[in-house]
C-alpha cells in the first residue's frame, strides 16, 4: 500500500468520524467532500498515465518508430478494479441512502457497466467467443 492509499483511507476514516460527531444533517456535504478527493486522485492518476503515454508516443515518433500498442497489464486491470470498488463504496451510500435498494440497484448496474466496457475495452474479443458458442449450441438443438 502506498503513501497515497494509506492517505486515502485517512480521509475516509476522518469522514466516518465526522459523520458520527456531527449527525445526519451533515451527510451529504461530507460524502460529497470525500467524493471531491477521490476524484481529484483519480483524476491525478489519469493525468499521469496520459502523460506517460504521450512522452513514449513522442519518444517513437522522434526515433521514427511506429507507435506503441495499447498495454494491458494485469497492474492496470487490478488497479482499475480496485478503483472501482473504492469508489463503490460512497456511491452505494449516496445511491442506497437517498432512493433506498432501488438507487443501491441502479449504482451497482452502472458500477458493473463500467467494468464491463472496461473489460470489452481492453479485450476486444472477449464476448465473440461466447456468440459462436451459443450460436453452435443452438445448431446443436436444432439437429
Amino acid at each position: 500500500m502506498d503513501a497515497r492509499d494509506t492517505e486515502l483511507k485517512k480521509e475516509f476514516d476522518a469522514t466516518l468520524r465526522a459523520r458520527r460527531e456531527l449527525g445526519e444533517e451533515y451527510e451529504s456535504a461530507l460524502v460529497d467532500s470525500f467524493m471531491e478527493k477521490v476524484d481529484q486522485r483519480i483524476d491525478g492518476a489519469v493525468e499521469r498515465r496520459l502523460r506517460r503515454q504521450l512522452a513514449e508516443q513522442q519518444m517513437v515518433a522522434a526515433r521514427g518508430a511506429r507507435s506503441p500498442k495499447p498495454t494491458d497489464s494485469f497492474g492496470e486491470r487490478f488497479g482499475f478494479g480496485i478503483v472501482s470498488l473504492v469508489v463503490a463504496i460512497p456511491l452505494s451510500g449516496i445511491g442506497g441512502g437517498v432512493a433506498g435498494l432501488s438507487g443501491l440497484l441502479v449504482t451497482w448496474v452502472g458500477i458493473v457497466g463500467v467494468n464491463v466496457v472496461q473489460a470489452v475495452r481492453t479485450n476486444p474479443g472477449l464476448f465473440r467467443g461466447l456468440r459462436r458458442k451459443s450460436a453452435k449450441d443452438e445448431d446443436r438443438w436444432e439437429d
